[in-house]
């Protein structure tokens, strides 16, 4: 089946969320919901989340799923507002290995022994091959670390959301530095996105434009991946990684990277609040 997708993108983080809609039923899905956080203030909002939920009410559909590629590093997850907001049925779910993500920043953010390791923030921790539903539509799961080592594929239909895996063909691939990356690693989940079909309809992430490319641009598929990603194709899994070391070594840190890391691993929610009642964020030093 075709899943009907709508795109939602946030310019500010480079971000692109999905609702992603049974075509002979109300039940949808969200992937990477994007909650706006001001790094200056440390305010958020919710400007970005309330796009989507303001949709999905239009539509009068039925969210069964907030879905998460990945713990990502340079936005906020929005998932347990969006959970709220719509009447809290929809199950969140990222994937299993997110217990080795939080094993490594839980002491880089010295979480403290409240915070448990094991996943328990979500829903749902994917494996791959695992399979769920979206009303009639029928969904599996690539395990496809490298950039992290909880990035999922979510294959659904004739579509597929490879987070941080891919990015559009003239862009090239996601960086692999970060604490649990390796480009051998993408290399080979890239060759395992790759194996599917050539007519699937892969969905970015993040787009951050080509420098000879006007518009923003997150659908592509396979078969394009394959003939023209500047960073894959007519390369060696060596020459891959080579080059994807290369560039990653000139990388800054996201800019939300520190925020980012100490909510997503908690499944998009904040902190528990301090003696004093308010929540706050850490941040490291020379420990990134």
């Amino acid at each position: 089946m075709e899943p009907h997708v709508t795109a939602f993108f946030d310019e500010t983080t480079n971000t692109i969320s999905y609702v992603v809609r049974d075509p002979s039923s109300r039940a949808c899905a969200v992937i990477d919901s994007v909650l706006d956080f001001d790094y200056a203030s440390g305010r958020t909002a919710t400007a970005s989340a309330d796009r989507i939920i303001a949709y999905i009410r239009a539509e009068a559909l039925d969210p069964v799923w907030l879905l998460e590629t990945h713990v990502h590093a340079d936005h906020l997850s929005a998932a347990p507002y969006i959970q709220r907001e719509l009447g809290g049925t929809a199950r969140i779910g990222i994937g299993a290995e997110i217990v080795t993500v939080q094993s490594i920043f839980g002491k880089v953010f010295n979480a403290g022994t409240e915070f448990q390791r094991d996943g328990s923030q979500f829903d749902r921790l994917f494996r791959e091959q695992d399979r769920f539903e979206i009303g009639a539509l029928s969904g599996s799961v690539l395990h496809t670390p490298g950039h992290t080592p909880a990035c999922l594929t979510y294959v659904i239909g004739d579509a597929a959301f490879v987070g941080d895996t891919l990015f559009m063909p003239d862009y090239g691939t996601a960086r692999c530095d970060f604490p649990g990356g390796s480009a051998a690693t993408l290399w080979d989940s890239i060759q395992k996105v790759l194996s599917l079909p050539d007519g699937t309809r892969l969905f970015m992430c993040h787009d951050y434009k080509a420098p000879d490319r006007d518009d923003y641009a997150w659908e592509t598929t396979v078969a394009e991946q394959k003939a023209t990603n500047v960073h894959i194709s007519g390369k060696t899994r060596e020459e891959f990684v080579a080059l994807r070391e290369a560039r990653d070594a000139t990388l800054a840190m996201p800019k939300l990277i520190i925020p980012s890391i100490q909510v997503n691993m908690r499944a998009g929610r904040m902190p528990p609040p301090e003696d004093d009642g308010d929540t706050y964020l850490k941040v490291p030093v020379n420990k990134l």
